[in-house]
């Protein structure tokens, strides 16, 4: 059996109920799991938010250390949740359902490039169709640039480290997508979580954002299922202001088409990386035979990415498209290769109920 080495994390969706409700049963039949998304109280009050806002010390973030991801395991179901594509149509309508996928400030176009199949293998993915780039610095502008951020945490076990994040348009423009294990890891969830957008070099230029509430799916709260990690963060005000209307949010999208250009983002810092700049890949995705049902794509980006966003139908002169999967985690036998969960009923049911919670 190959063995995967996790991508580490140093110091890192709009409402359609009937819609939503009747594909998330159907995709979770034969799982024996609960459909519903599972959340918890985060730092709900406001002494408890001061607290985190003061803990997290320029020192404390520059020292912040890796976090490993579990072994991925083997989902019981056969394939990737299929269903109608759907996407948000954005904080400004408050409305959802079937359709075009929506950006905040701009529109872009949804690739219809048919889906790859075939075995994932040392040689295979080595073959992988070669991207635009497999891990630079972003040095353009664009709405990429505010709504990608760090997050900060500490885990169970006493110990600071970070992933990486992006800003989303929703009901309550407070939310926040990541990783599974960026909020919760080997069965205990993680405390002090902040998110900070635009993060540039130890400085925040829009704020420290901290979590109230923290939200996943049900496959990575019971099994740590890595087809399945995915997170989302609800956010608090901040001096009086909600989060996407600070940094503006990126649209998100379910059920797509496999095989699409995305864009992949975060900040890398373990070596060559240190977690000062804003990076990405970009190239067309492939499937993950091995042991996921997860994306695949050429990508250098190291520990402290997880949980940054992948986008489908990126407009590189706006920095807009819609978070279609996070960084996950990479292969001990294909380091330059980052693989990423589908975004399916599952996470489409995270990012509702995050949506709907209230961020004081």
């Amino acid at each position: 059996m190959h063995r995967r080495v996790a991508l580490l994390s140093t110091v890192a969706l709009t409402l359609a109920g009937s819609l939503v409700s009747g594909s998330v049963a159907h995709a979770s039949a034969g799982t024996g799991l609960d459909p519903r998304p599972f959340g918890w109280s985060a730092a709900d009050s406001w002494p408890e938010r001061r607290d985190a806002l003061q803990y997290w010390t320029p020192q404390r973030m520059l020292a912040a250390r890796p976090l490993a991801a579990p072994e991925p395991r083997r989902s019981r179901s056969d394939g990737p949740t299929q269903g109608t594509p759907w996407a948000t149509r954005g904080a400004s309508t408050r409305t959802g359902g079937q359709g075009t996928p929506w950006s905040v400030g701009g529109t872009a176009r949804v690739s219809t490039a048919a889906s790859t199949t075939g075995a994932t293998t040392a040689s295979t993915v080595q073959q992988a169709l070669v991207p635009n780039s497999p891990g630079l610095p972003w040095t353009d502008d664009g709405a990429v640039v505010r709504t990608t951020g760090r997050v900060f945490f500490t885990t169970a076990e006493g110990g600071n480290a970070s992933c990486s994040g992006s800003a989303v348009t929703s009901a309550n423009e407070s939310v926040v997508i990541t990783a599974g294990h960026c909020v919760k890891l080997n069965g205990a969830s993680h405390r002090n979580w902040v998110f900070v957008p635009g993060f540039d070099d130890g400085r925040r230029p829009f704020g420290t954002w901290v979590a109230t509430r923290l939200l996943t799916t049900q496959q990575w709260n019971a099994n740590e299922d890595i087809n399945f990690d995915i997170a989302a963060a609800v956010v608090a005000p901040l001096n009086g202001r909600s989060l996407t209307d600070v940094v503006g949010g990126q649209g998100v999208a379910f059920n797509q088409p496999r095989g699409r250009q995305m864009f992949s983002f975060g900040y890398p810092a373990a070596a060559p990386f240190d977690g000062s700049d804003l990076t990405y890949c970009s190239g067309r995705t492939f499937n993950d035979n091995v042991m996921t049902r997860d994306l695949g794509l050429r990508c250098n980006m190291t520990g402290g990415s997880s949980g940054g966003p992948w986008f489908a139908g990126f407009d590189e002169s706006t920095g807009l498209g819609w978070v279609n999967s996070v960084n996950s985690f990479k292969y001990d036998f294909a380091a330059n290769f980052m693989f990423g969960p589908f975004f399916g009923n599952e996470a489409m049911a995270v990012y509702q109920a995050a949506q709907r919670s209230n961020a004081l």
